[in-house]
């Protein structure tokens, strides 16, 4: 799991990083279906938390678990560094959302040569909600964008106008997508709602999560 190392809220001077539910619903998913699971970031060490993740009214389940585990909160303070991971040692990759990620990771050289090789060793990739700008830049062997002709989904401009961001993210994620010919679906605003085109899993936004970890595994089973 890459998790984001970006902290600042554009030039608002709030904060943002990576969103706890987003975490916890895969983690936890994982984890019960026996995966072993390696933590990376690419600062290393412990990645920033959105604050607003921690707000009461978006506490479920699987953040209440996490709040209570100690080991699984030592493994987020200390994520190994994303430019030391290499996609040969794993099955699969899976970047949780938050703001956070849209900053950091579309042009992060580590995270794209990681996703790249995951996906040339036919090993799938996911992501849910603001992560999917982690697949933006991914190139296949041909120079095509990968995420052309594929479908695709994250968070969308009317979820981004709820939040009131659209003018604070340096990019709507979903019109990014549809630019580099993704298929880009939807359904309504916080709904559940992932999905899967060959190696490529994406979640549209937190309710999604845990959906997109579970196609994760599935695909892992095949």
């Amino acid at each position: 799991m890459v998790i984001t190392s970006h902290a600042d809220l554009g030039n608002t001077g709030e904060k943002t990083g990576f969103w706890v539910e987003e975490f916890a619903a895969p983690y936890y998913a994982f984890v019960d279906a026996g995966v072993q699971v390696t933590l990376a970031s690419p600062a290393g060490g412990q990645p920033p938390v959105d604050p607003k993740s921690e707000l009461a009214d978006f506490q479920t389940p699987s953040t209440h678990r996490f709040d209570a585990d100690s080991a699984a909160k030592a493994l987020v303070a200390n994520t190994a560094k994303l430019a030391d991971m290499n996609a040969a040692d794993y099955d699969a990759v899976f970047y949780p959302g938050g703001h956070g990620p849209l900053w950091d990771l579309p042009e992060n050289t580590d995270s794209i040569a990681l996703i790249e090789d995951f996906l040339t060793a036919n090993k799938p990739a996911a992501a849910v909600c603001h992560a999917t700008a982690a697949f933006l830049n991914i190139k296949d062997s041909d120079g095509e964008y990968v995420v052309k002709g594929k479908v695709i989904t994250g968070f969308t401009n009317s979820e981004e106008e709820a939040v009131q961001l659209t003018d604070v993210v340096p990019f709507l994620l979903e019109d990014e997508l549809v630019k580099r010919g993704g298929e880009f679906q939807k359904v309504a605003d916080w709904s559940a709602f992932a999905v899967q085109d060959g190696l490529l899993i994406t979640g549209q936004n937190p309710a999604s999560s845990e959906l997109a970890a579970k196609k994760l595994l599935a695909a892992l089973s095949v």
